[in-house]
């Protein structure tokens, strides 16, 4: 591909109808057009920024993709779009370095690359910065929320699930008779979840809360 090729990258936190990422791929496209760059693909993803990178699908065959075909420029939004913290960032604004694939980010109108090839000297500089500025504003919030959390207790509120919503050793007794019944005749863990329509887990915990005593009490 020639050197004016780029692909956008466009990420959004939540998975519902309340955000999208339309206005990030528009205005993206608005800077590549006033700049004459030729967009060739367009990635768009709908997850949590706290996700690692192998729980972002999108963004690994977005960057495999530029990397495969010789992209030259991905066009983000913000620096926060490609990675959960500062040291997620810089890992991947190094990986990029090495397979020279340029990164420009909008909001912060910032390259990895300037015009003449040169590293852009300030870049790494801003990402500490800012990924600072962003864990201290997650502490921030922790704290607040821990602090919240403290009060309540103090004026009696009680934290938790509400009472009765835990079932008792009797109801999931009832509820899983069928899980106990196929367990105390040998059947597998795999079998006793297919047949009872249950998952493994499921099935795994009936097992270890109702038959480790029978299990005992037979094997005397």
């Amino acid at each position: 591909m020639n050197n004016n090729t780029a692909a956008i990258y466009a990420r959004v936190s939540s998975t519902n109808d309340r955000q999208n990422t339309e206005r990030q791929v528009i205005d993206l496209t608005r800077y590549a057009e006033h700049n004459a760059i030729n967009i060739v693909k367009v990635y768009e993803e709908h997850i949590s920024g706290a996700k690692k990178n192998d729980e972002r699908p999108v963004l690994i065959d977005c960057l495999n993709y530029c990397f495969e075909n010789g992209v030259a420029m991905l066009l983000l939004s913000e620096l926060s779009r490609l990675g959960r913290n500062v040291d997620e960032v810089l890992a991947n604004v190094r990986l990029c370095k090495e397979k020279h694939l340029n990164l420009y980010f909008q909001k912060e109108n910032i390259s990895i690359f300037q015009a003449d090839g040169s590293e852009n000297p300030y870049l790494t500089i801003m990402i500490a910065v800012l990924g600072t500025c962003a864990q201290i504003e997650r502490d921030s919030i922790k704290f607040r929320l821990n602090s919240g959390k403290l009060r309540a207790i103090e004026r009696g509120v009680r934290m938790g699930r509400k009472p009765g919503s835990v079932k008792t050793r009797e109801q999931k007794e009832i509820e899983y008779k069928d899980v106990i019944l196929y367990l105390r005749k040998g059947y597998s863990i795999k079998a006793t979840a297919k047949l009872c329509d249950k998952s493994a887990s499921t099935v795994q915990r009936v097992k270890r809360e109702f038959l480790s005593a029978y299990y005992r009490q037979v094997n005397v």
